[in-house]
């Protein structure tokens, strides 16, 4: 491709505008002024900082003994959590279960229980937002 005069002169205006706005100076370039100006308008101003989410969710600890499983949830915030656990058992025929979900309600603790017939192989709880009623 052959270099042009116009190609270079564009070339060189981007070039110049750039690097005006890494040095943070408006360079006296039709388009690249433009560009400064834009750049540094909202440079003083602070963006507002949006609300901190309100902290909720139960805190739960589980525990394997042989084949049977529970777990103690605390809630220490004021908005109800409802958690549910699930048991992954280590046998391919041993079925893998989900309790139903509980709600905890705020600064209550729940004990929720389950087993496999053999050994277990993985348990976590998941935290949801209650519904509401119909």
């Amino acid at each position: 491709m052959r270099s042009t005069p116009r190609r270079n002169r564009n070339l060189s205006t981007v070039s110049l505008a750039m690097a005006g706005l890494a040095a943070g100076i408006i360079v006296p370039l039709g388009i690249s002024a433009g560009l400064s100006a834009v750049g540094r308008a909202g440079g003083g101003a602070a963006a507002p900082s949006s609300p901190a989410p309100e902290p909720s969710g139960a805190d739960c600890r589980t525990s394997v003994r042989g084949s049977h499983v529970v777990a103690y949830c605390h809630n220490p915030y004021p908005s109800t959590d409802r958690v549910q656990l699930h048991t992954e058992c280590r046998r391919w025929w041993d079925v893998d279960a989900d309790t139903a979900p509980v709600d905890v309600g705020p600064g209550r603790t729940v004990r929720i229980d389950d087993r496999c017939w053999k050994e277990v192989a993985s348990v976590w709880v998941t935290h949801r937002a209650p519904t509401a009623p119909r």
